[in-house]
C-alpha cells in the first residue's frame, strides 16, 4: 500500500499489522520514525472503506483496567465505535475499555467447548465479549460476567440488551475476587480468566469458584521465550506448580500461543480441567 509512497528504508519503520475494531483502525508507529502517521493512516482508509477513524497508539497498554492512549490521525475524531464478530455486536470506547479483535477466534473456540446447562464465571469480562459469544452460541444455565471498570460494565449493559441475551448473562460490576468470595463460592462448571497480568494472581479465586466436582479453568496469562525455548512448555511448568500449591487435582490437556506481543513475548492461555479441590 505505502510502497509507492514510501523509500525501502522508510518502509521498514511502519509496522505491518493493525487493528480494526467497528469501523475505527488502530496503528501504531515506531518512536523516532521519519513516516508520517497521516501518510499510512490514509493509505489505511483508501483500501478500507468501512473505515471512518484511524487512531494512533500514543501510550503502551497500562493499569489494572488495561487503557491506552490516542490521538486521531485522520478522518473522525472518535473512540465508540460498534465492532460485529460472529453474529454478536459490540459496542466499545476503546479508550476507556479494553478491547482486542485480535481474541475473536480465542472467544468463538471457548463457546464451542460449553456444554449445555453449564454455569460460567466471566472473572474479567470487559463489554462482554467473551459472555455474549457463549450466550449466543452455546446454551448455558447462566454467566455471571463480572468487571471492575464502571465504564466497560456499561457497554456490557448496552451490549447485552443488542444481543438479546438478558436471560442468560448476569452483568456484575466489582472486583471478581470479592464477588466470588461472598457470593460465587462453588457454582461454576467452568471459570474464564482472560487478563493476562492477573492469571496466577487470581487462579486461587477461579479454584473457589468451580463446583466442588470442579471443573474447567481457561487461564490466559504472558509468557517471555527465547528462541531455543518453549513458551507453551514454560506457562505449563508455572500452571501445574500453582495449582499443586493450592492443593487440586487436575491435567492441563491444552496450551496455546495466542499472538506475539512484542519481542519473544507471547499471550498464551491454558485449559486446566479440575477434577478435585482441596476446598
Amino acid at each position: 500500500m505505502l510502497s509507492n509512497d514510501l523509500s525501502a528504508e522508510n518502509l521498514g519503520e511502519v509496522y505491518k499489522s493493525f487493528d480494526i475494531v467497528g469501523n475505527i483502525a488502530i496503528i501504531r508507529h515506531p518512536y523516532g520514525s521519519q513516516v508520517n502517521a497521516k501518510t499510512v493512516a490514509n493509505a489505511i482508509m483508501s483500501q478500507h472503506r468501512n473505515v471512518k477513524s484511524v487512531l494512533l497508539q500514543t501510550s503502551a497498554v497500562k493499569g489494572d483496567l488495561r487503557l491506552r492512549c490516542f490521538r486521531c490521525v485522520a478522518g473522525e475524531n472518535r473512540t465508540n465505535t460498534l465492532h460485529r464478530e460472529f453474529g454478536c455486536l459490540y459496542a466499545v470506547n476503546v479508550e476507556t475499555c479494553y478491547f482486542s479483535p485480535r481474541l475473536s477466534h480465542e472467544r468463538m473456540r471457548i463457546a464451542k467447548m460449553v456444554l449445555t446447562k453449564e454455569t460460567i464465571i466471566n472473572m474479567f469480562a470487559g463489554v462482554g465479549c467473551f459472555s455474549i459469544v457463549i450466550a449466543k452460541h452455546a446454551k448455558p444455565e447462566k454467566v455471571f460476567s463480572i468487571d471492575i471498570n464502571p465504564a466497560a460494565y456499561q457497554f456490557q449493559l448496552e451490549n447485552i440488551r443488542l444481543n438479546r441475551v438478558y436471560d442468560k448473562i448476569t452483568p456484575l460490576l466489582g472486583d471478581s475476587k470479592k464477588i466470588i468470595i461472598n457470593h460465587l463460592q462453588h457454582v461454576a462448571d467452568r471459570v474464564l480468566m482472560p487478563l493476562p497480568e492477573k492469571a496466577f494472581e487470581y487462579l486461587p479465586l477461579a479454584l473457589l469458584a468451580l463446583k466442588p466436582s470442579g471443573g474447567w479453568i481457561h487461564q490466559y496469562s504472558f509468557e517471555h521465550a527465547k528462541k531455543n525455548e518453549s513458551p507453551t512448555k514454560k506457562i505449563k511448568i508455572k500452571v501445574e506448580e500453582a495449582l499443586r500449591t493450592l492443593g487440586a487435582t487436575f491435567e492441563v490437556p491444552f496450551i496455546r500461543v495466542i499472538r506475539s506481543t512484542g519481542p519473544n513475548w507471547y499471550q498464551l492461555v491454558a485449559d486446566v480441567r479440575v477434577t478435585r479441590k482441596e476446598h
